[in-house]
């Protein structure tokens, strides 16, 4: 079944992070009237978080309505969905949310068993994919943020952290064509939407991802070629002008 969904507008360093107020109102009321029908994905076109979400869907073929979020203006029906975490992404299943990106995506595959299984059979090797998937959920994300938040010796720290990372994962590849063999799966969804900011990692703390683990780039490169990852990534280089727009409203530079 052939997935349509309307790509996201990528939010341009020039533009308003928040939109106007009665913009903001129409749109509450739309979701509000629309929140219980069929499958809702609230999400943010850069998230990596999210970007698992889609993934896994693209996979499993199934159709679904991508909902864009203002992260610093967020809508009623998001604050609704995920009241403990108030963040995205959030799969609404015919009105019954359902939060966390792992958490997620194993929704996605216990739903829909008969596509594209992203978890294997075997009882432990289901364990080994959650256990690695759980890493990079702690690690990356937060390793990969100093890498643009930090200077100095903290972000020299910050550097020898992702590289760790990055070997751990790279000795858990080994040689094979995905983390669970020959299976696109779930550790593969959760670690390759960041590779989409390792250019931006790269560039702001002047490390090269490719010369540290470079078993992950033939990796890297099997994912991109699958449709779902494809469609679902951002540019890099728009991921960059995303983080250098960050950089000044926080004042790092």
């Amino acid at each position: 079944m052939p997935l349509r969904v309307k790509a996201p507008r990528p939010l341009l360093p020039t533009e308003p992070i928040s939109p106007p107020a009665t913009k903001h109102r129409e749109r509450s009321i739309w979701m509000a009237e629309g929140e219980n029908k069929g499958l809702v994905l609230l999400d943010f076109w850069v998230s990596p978080f999210g970007q698992r979400c889609r993934i896994a869907l693209a996979e499993k073929g199934v159709e679904y309505e991508y909902r864009e979020e203002n992260l610093r203006d967020k809508s009623p029906l998001l604050l609704k969905s995920n009241p403990v975490h108030k963040k995205i992404p959030v799969l609404i299943d015919h009105g019954r949310p359902v939060c966390e990106s792992l958490n997620i995506v194993q929704y996605i595959d216990e739903k829909w068993p008969d596509r594209a299984p992203l978890l294997p059979a075997d009882s432990y090797a289901r364990a080994q994919a959650r256990f690695w998937a759980d890493l990079v959920d702690k690690k990356m994300y937060e390793s990969g943020t100093k890498l643009w938040k930090l200077k100095g010796e903290a972000q020299e720290e910050a550097k020898k952290e992702f590289i760790e990372i990055l070997k751990l994962l790279e000795g858990e590849l080994g040689d094979k064509k995905y983390f669970g063999g020959d299976t696109f799966g779930l550790v593969d969804i959760a670690l390759v939407p960041f590779t989409a900011w390792f250019y931006s990692y790269e560039a702001c703390a002047n490390l090269s991802a490719e010369k540290e683990a470079p078993k992950l780039v033939p990796w890297v490169k099997r994912c991109r070629e699958r449709e779902s990852v494809s469609k679902s990534l951002p540019d890099p280089l728009k991921v960059y002008e995303f983080v250098c727009f960050l950089k000044k409203v926080y004042g790092i530079e």
